[in-house]
């Protein structure tokens, strides 16, 4: 009795093992092949404006589409307008509009009135001067509202153009890897970009079936005035090089990093490394920019 009870728990096991196998096969399988889907194939010419509308945002107007931009300055609108104009070729509209208010919107959707929008970008964003824990924030009350207006109310408010939006049309979301998972000192901007995450995968589900493409994308650093990082590489691309990438995932990923290298290390801080090694760790690095920004401050 004893040897046919080994047998029977030997045989369970084999057939345990067989399984897990194949399923990590399968699995593995999938993911190299929607790997090569997204980041070597492409979407093709999705984003071109014979299929998405006439109008969209920024950097689309080399693809042919012409430009609305929206933001608070209208002397810097007027200049990126003029050259986007006479380097593409392509109409422009602008609209100034401070993002920290909240009476902005029926301002912004008289002056989409008319336009067949193809893809909306909602880009905009704020973020803290500092790492810096949460109760010690500068004029906290402020901070809060604004950040709130700026990195929330604006997402929320795609209704206002949602109106003028192509069927078959494009919504980006810009959240941010920041909020793949909890960022202590920055607490506040990571938790706004888990909401712009959540909303868009929310809406992305509601509105498949209507042919609107609504994708969250989660970039880590790219050099931009937010990040104050001013020199490109692999892993910290130019706004060009990214949006360039993110692009050809659209309609592929309705949650994307954009960009292989971010692509992988969003799989490998959520995935692989424990929550509680990453959570140390963005701690470490939160804590060193605090002080060495605070130590600035004393000096200067």
């Amino acid at each position: 009795p004893f040897a046919a009870d080994r047998h029977e728990i030997v045989d369970a096991l084999y057939w345990i093992g067989a399984v897990t196998v194949a399923w990590v096969s399968v699995s593995t399988l999938c993911c190299l092949l929607n790997g090569t889907r997204v980041w070597i194939v492409g979407n093709g010419n999705l984003m071109r404006a014979t299929k998405l509308g006439k109008w969209a945002g920024w950097y689309l107007a080399r693809r042919g589409f012409a430009i609305v931009l929206i933001s608070r300055t209208q002397e810097k609108l007027d200049e990126v307008s003029k050259a986007i104009e006479s380097k593409y070729n392509v109409e422009t509209k602008t609209i100034s509009a401070d993002f920290g208010s909240v009476d902005i919107y029926p301002k912004i959707e008289s002056g989409l009135a008319g336009l067949e929008i193809g893809v909306l970008v909602n880009n905009v964003g704020v973020s803290y001067s500092y790492p810096e824990f949460f109760l010690n924030i500068p004029n906290i009350d402020s901070f809060i509202s604004n950040m709130i207006n700026i990195n929330i109310t604006s997402v929320c408010q795609v209704r206002e153009s949602c109106s003028s939006l192509k069927s078959k049309g494009v919504i980006l979301n810009v959240a941010s890897a920041s909020g793949m998972y909890p960022v202590p000192l920055l607490t506040l901007y990571s938790s706004s970009k888990a909401f712009v995450d959540f909303f868009s995968r929310g809406l992305a589900a509601e509105y498949k079936s209507k042919g609107i493409i609504i994708q969250s994308v989660l970039p880590f650093y790219v050099t931009t005035k937010l990040s104050k990082i001013r020199r490109a590489t692999l892993d910290i691309p130019s706004p060009e090089r990214y949006v360039k990438a993110q692009l050809c995932t659209v309609g592929l990923q309705t949650q994307s990093n954009g960009y292989f290298p971010h692509a992988v290390m969003g799989w490998v801080t959520t995935a692989l490394l424990p929550a509680k090694l990453l959570n140390k760790y963005v701690m470490s690095m939160g804590l060193s920019q605090r002080a060495r920004y605070l130590k600035k401050q004393k000096q200067g």
